[in-house]
């Protein structure tokens, strides 16, 4: 039998206490002799079913039996539903297995589950913008993690130089519509960005993954060593607080208030990795914002300042 056929009959058992072979049927979209099938293969597998004929009888898991599958409360199905459903509208095989999901609910979860799932939709692509596609990559990769084999990478990295290397693949992160791999390799843990991946050749070598590895905590530090590059010049400007949102959108995390001071201004530390970073994002606020230092940042200003107006000036 099927791997999803039999976890949707434990679900499905679990839920009701009790199914016939004709109701899994219909549920699983099988035919009934199918459905019989299963159930007896899941007896003969050792799973804790048993049948009771007669009037009103079905199959049944011993003592109540229970597994982890869908031991959830109320709001713990809303959510999973919420964080699931929008990824059907683009899946077929998350919409066929949210489908099983909502069948195996309990029936006073279902419809709240269901509106769940249809109340939040994501469109990834920005106005102006043509649709962004996964990488096809990723699927390849996403294998080669689940199934622990090693991968050889033909790799172009910042500077264009090309090389080949055999890795260990632990994971995948989507940010930002960008997607990276982390790795071992024989320098440690490495972070590829996947749209720099020439070719990806899945070997038969199985993977080593540390013990202790888990992708969220690795990623949390490829972000904090990332941050510390971005941070590496930090300024200090003046400027209307209400302008303080639109250099937060430009510098993000990395723009700071420092001081309120007087007729509605304040004082915002700024970080980028060099002082030419910063002082193009801020020439054309023009006379609107002063920067008090770094001198870096003032030399960069006043030089992009004297290209536009010898480019300009002329003309007019």
């Amino acid at each position: 039998m099927r791997a999803d056929r039999l976890v949707a009959a434990l679900l499905l058992m679990q839920a009701r206490g009790r199914v016939t072979a004709a109701e899994l049927a219909d549920e699983l979209e099988v035919s009934v002799a199918t459905a019989r099938r299963d159930l007896e293969a899941l007896s003969a597998a050792g799973i804790p079913v048993y049948p009771q004929p007669g009037r009103g009888g079905g199959w049944s898991l011993v003592g109540g039996a229970r597994t982890d599958l869908s031991g959830l409360s109320a709001t713990e199905a809303q959510a999973l539903f919420l964080l699931v459903g929008p990824a059907a509208a683009v899946s077929g095989e998350a919409k066929a297995a949210l489908r099983k999901l909502v069948r195996a609910l309990p029936r006073t979860f279902r419809a709240d589950a269901e509106a769940a799932a249809d109340a939040t939709m994501i469109d990834p692509t920005r106005w102006g913008e043509r649709d962004r596609r996964r990488p096809e990559l990723v699927d390849l990769l996403q294998t080669a993690v689940i199934r622990r084999r090693k991968v050889r990478l033909t790799y172009t990295d910042s500077a264009r130089e090309r090389t080949e290397r055999l890795v260990d693949p632990w994971g995948l992160v989507d940010k930002d519509d960008i997607w990276y791999l982390l790795a071992g390799t024989e320098r440690g843990r490495r972070t590829f960005r996947v749209d720099r991946i020439v070719g990806a050749e899945p070997t038969d070598q199985r993977a080593e993954r540390p013990d202790d590895f888990t992708l969220t905590t690795a990623w949390r530090q490829v972000v904090g060593e990332v941050e510390r590059r971005r941070s590496r010049t930090w300024a200090t400007v003046l400027i209307e607080a209400r302008f303080v949102p639109v250099l937060r959108t430009h510098f993000g995390r990395h723009c700071h208030i420092d001081a309120e001071l007087d007729h509605g201004r304040v004082r915002v530390r700024l970080a980028a990795p060099t002082p030419l970073d910063i002082a193009r994002h801020l020439a054309g606020w023009g006379v609107m914002i002063e920067v008090v230092e770094p001198r870096s940042v003032q030399a960069e200003l006043a030089r992009i300042g004297a290209e536009l107006a010898g480019r300009y000036t002329g003309g007019y």
